[in-house]
């Protein structure tokens, strides 16, 4: 089986490559190397892959993979990620996450693709009250908030789109927020581990009370893995946990962890629509391909908090790279609420 997988240089993209490396799959990747992107995530495996260093935005490009590779199954992990970063340049994510969604699909009809798997987001949905007891489902409608969630809906749409007039055998899932190993620093938890490490103030939006459910990298990987093994054309399939957390919760259990007091909590203005909270029902996916994660929020904390004190250069160096954009973000929230 040949794969073809998209942003596998990306934080839970290189996730996927390393596993399906490792059960002996047969693996091209494209990544164009953005600013979250780093090859030295697939350090491990990097001789038992073609990687090509493209833009799905450009299709030329791109069709010159398809027409050397010829894969029977595409992974699309590429986009454009960050709501923050959706907030200041909304275009760079239509043109990443739904133009470079639609070449992909486009090319992935031409060529017999014999199976799309889009990795989509469960921001699509909206936010969710406080009230624990609701949680999305796969029928739920859509109602993004954020130009980032916005851009994905979008992306979702043109793969149901394609299943229903092409008859293309495409498969949505919708992780919740990952965490774990090689994150970029833009991310709440990576950002909290490097600002501590560095005894510097962690700034919180709000008052810290949105909840988001967390997911291991790994176990969302694996999650991906059985779909792809046993996911049905045409299905969307919710990928999470039931480890919900407020983001001052997941910031005060970092600072326990690493022996720092709340003292570098600052709370900060929150952002223009920034979504309460997300949950998603996952019991499709336990039954249809009897995933589970295995990884709990204490444990896989604890892991993640060793790796980047292990890996304290790289987190540090990456960090600098977000400081800029922090500095701009701050000025334009400042210019918004005036």
């Amino acid at each position: 089986m040949r794969l073809l997988i998209t942003g596998g240089a990306g934080f839970i993209g290189s996730a996927f490559v390393r596993l399906a490396v490792n059960n002996g799959l047969d693996i091209a990747v494209v990544d164009s190397l953005t600013y979250a992107g780093d090859l030295e995530r697939l350090n491990e495996v990097f001789e038992k892959i073609r990687f090509y260093s493209i833009d799905i935005t450009n299709e030329q490009v791109l069709e010159e993979v398809f027409v050397k590779e010829r894969p029977q199954v595409i992974i699309h992990f590429a986009a454009e990620t960050h709501v923050d970063r959706s907030i200041i340049a909304p275009k760079d994510f239509v043109l990443s996450n739904v133009i470079g969604t639609t070449n992909l699909l486009g090319l992935s009809v031409k060529y017999t693709v014999q199976r799309f798997i889009h990795i989509s987001t469960d921001e699509v949905y909206g936010e969710l009250p406080q009230d624990k007891t609701k949680k999305f489902k796969e029928t739920d409608s859509l109602l993004p908030n954020s130009p980032y969630s916005a851009s994905k809906a979008s992306a979702d749409m043109f793969v149901r789109a394609f299943y229903r007039t092409y008859g293309f055998p495409a498969v949505i899932v919708r992780p919740s927020n990952n965490y774990g190993p090689w994150q970029y620093p833009e991310k709440l938890i990576p950002l909290t581990i490097a600002k501590v490490l560095l005894n510097e103030k962690m700034p919180v939006y709000g008052k810290g009370e949105n909840i988001r459910t967390w997911l291991f990298v790994e176990d969302c990987a694996e999650a991906i893995f059985r779909v792809l093994e046993k996911g049905q054309a045409g299905e969307i399939y919710n990928i999470g946990s039931n480890e919900e957390k407020a983001n001052i919760e997941v910031v005060k259990c970092i600072l326990n962890i690493m022996g720092k007091d709340e003292s570098l909590i600052e709370f900060v203005a929150d952002r223009p629509g920034h979504d309460f909270r997300y949950a998603v029902d996952t019991a499709k996916i336990k039954e249809k391909t009897g995933w589970k994660p295995k990884v709990s929020f204490e444990e896989g904390l604890e892991k993640t908090i060793k790796w980047y004190v292990d890996k304290k250069e790289w987190l540090l160096k990456k960090k600098e790279q977000v400081e800029d954009f922090v500095r701009l973000l701050k000025y334009n929230y400042e210019n918004a609420r005036k």
